[in-house]
C-alpha cells in the first residue's frame, strides 16, 4: 500500500488536483491523505478549506501560514511558518511520497521540507514558463526538488529533460484541468444566479487577475488600464475572482471591490468560487480576461476565448483562442473586441489535451515503487550529438 499525500495551497491547485484526488480515493493499491496550508486557511482569500469541508471534503492535516502580510518579506516569513507546520504535519502522516502540483511558494516550501526529511516528490505541471512572475523559478526549483514529473505538453515535457531530468522518470500525460472538465457536472446560468444571487441576462465577463511579480511596475498601474478598459463595454456583467496572495495581491482586490461598488448593477466580486461554480461561470461567460494560467489551460477546452494580459504568462504554450496584449487601456480594449468576434473554425487541437490524465499519474507512481525508489538521482546529460 502506498501512502500518498497531496498538499494543496489554494483554490487554484486544489481544483486541478480533484482527478487525480478522486481516483486516488478509489485505488487499492493507496491511501490517501490531504495537506492544506496556504490561502485555504486565510479568511481574506475567501478561507476554501471550510468550503471544501461543507461538500464533505475533510483534510488530514493543515498547516497555518500567518499570510498577515502580502510584502516580499510578510511572504518569506510565512513561508518559514509554513516549513516548520508542514515538517510536522509529514512526521505524523509518514507518507511514502508527496504529490505537488504547479509553482506557488506554498507549494516550493512543501517540496523542500519533503527533499530534506527524504520523502520522494512526484510533481505536476513542471516544464511550464511563466517568465513575468517569480513562480518561474520557483516551478523550476520544484522540478530539480522532485523524483517523478507529470507535464501538461510534450514540449514541457522534454523542458524537464533538459534541466537534467532522467526521461524514464518524466511523463506528459495532459491537463488535469481538462480531465476535471469532461467529468465535471456543470451548473445551470439559473443555479449560478441562485447560489450567486447575480443577475446574468447579460454577456458574462470572467476576470482573474494576479500579480505579475518580477515586473518593476506598481500593481496599481498594473491593474487599473484593465478597469479602465472594462468601462468601454457596458454590455458586459463583470465578474471578478480575487488575487491570490501574491505581493500586491491585496491592493488589486482593494480596487476590485471600489469597482464593483461604482457598478453594483454590471459587476461582481468574490474571493473564491471553488472548483465546479468557477468552471461553470466560465462556460456560461462571453470571455475570460486576466492573467491567470485557467484562460490558457480551461478557457479554451471550454471554448470561451480568452484575454492574456502582460507578461505574468509569458513562455507558456497558449492555444489559438488566447489572444495576448499589452498591459495598456487600448491594448485590452481591442483585445476585448477581438475576443468577442473569435471564429472557432480557425482554431487548432488544444495541445493540454491527452486522455485518462489521472489514471496516467498513478500508473506511473506504481510503477516507480515496483521498480524501486532511488533518491540520490543523477543528473541527465543530453547527448548533443544527436
Amino acid at each position: 500500500m502506498i501512502r500518498l499525500c497531496v498538499v494543496t495551497g489554494s483554490r487554484a491547485d486544489y481544483g486541478l488536483l480533484l482527478p487525480v484526488i478522486e481516483r486516488i480515493r478509489d485505488e487499492k493499491d493507496f491511501t490517501l491523505s490531504l495537506l492544506a496550508t496556504g490561502s485555504h486557511l486565510d479568511t481574506r482569500y475567501g478561507n476554501s478549506s471550510l468550503s471544501l469541508e461543507a461538500i464533505g471534503i475533510e483534510f488530514d492535516e493543515t498547516v497555518e501560514m500567518n499570510l498577515a502580510s502580502d510584502s516580499p518579506y510578510g511572504i518569506c516569513t510565512s513561508m518559514g511558518v509554513e516549513m516548520i507546520g508542514i515538517t510536522q504535519a509529514y512526521h505524523r502522516l509518514n507518507p511514502d511520497m508527496i504529490l505537488l502540483l504547479g509553482d506557488r511558494y506554498e507549494i516550493f516550501t512543501a517540496a523542500s521540507a519533503a527533499l530534506i526529511l527524504r520523502i520522494p516528490v512526484a510533481h505536476i505541471h513542471g516544464g511550464e514558463l511563466s517568465s513575468g512572475a517569480f513562480d518561474d523559478s520557483l516551478r523550476h526549483g520544484i522540478t530539480k526538488m522532485s523524483y517523478l514529473h507529470f507535464t501538461s505538453t510534450l514540449a514541457y515535457k522534454k523542458r524537464v529533460i533538459q534541466m537534467g531530468e532522467s526521461p524514464d522518470r518524466v511523463f506528459f500525460v495532459g491537463s488535469l484541468g481538462i480531465e476535471r472538465i469532461q467529468s465535471m457536472k456543470f451548473l445551470t446560468k439559473q443555479e449560478l444566479e441562485n447560489s450567486l444571487s447575480l443577475n446574468l441576462s447579460k454577456p458574462i465577463a470572467l476576470i482573474t487577475y494576479h500579480c505579475a511579480t518580477l515586473d518593476s511596475m506598481d500593481e496599481t498601474m498594473q491593474f487599473a488600464p484593465l478597469l479602465s478598459a472594462l468601462e468601454s463595454f457596458p454590455q458586459l456583467y463583470v465578474v471578478f475572482t480575487g488575487s491570490n496572495s501574491d505581493p500586491g495581491g491585496g491592493k488589486i482586490n482593494e480596487m476590485i471591490h471600489q469597482y464593483v461598488k461604482q457598478h453594483p448593477h454590471h459587476s461582481a466580486t468574490f474571493p473564491t468560487l471553488g472548483s465546479q461554480c468557477y468552471l461553470s461561470l466560465m462556460k456560461h461567460s462571453q470571455i475570460v480576461a486576466g492573467n491567470s494560467s485557467s484562460g490558457i489551460l480551461e478557457a479554451p477546452f471550454l471554448k470561451i476565448p480568452s484575454i492574456n494580459i502582460g507578461k505574468r504568462q509569458d513562455g507558456r504554450i497558449k492555444p489559438d483562442s488566447v489572444i495576448t496584449c499589452g498591459c495598456s487601456t487600448s491594448d485590452i480594449q481591442i483585445a476585448i473586441e477581438n475576443a468577442l468576434a473569435f471564429d472557432w473554425h480557425k482554431a487548432m487541437k488544444n495541445p493540454y489535451e491527452c486522455s485518462d490524465t489521472s489514471k496516467q499519474i498513478l500508473v506511473r507512481i506504481k510503477q516507480a515503487f515496483a521498480s524501486g525508489i532511488q533518491l540520490n538521482k543523477k543528473f541527465y546529460d543530453i547527448d548533443w550529438s544527436l
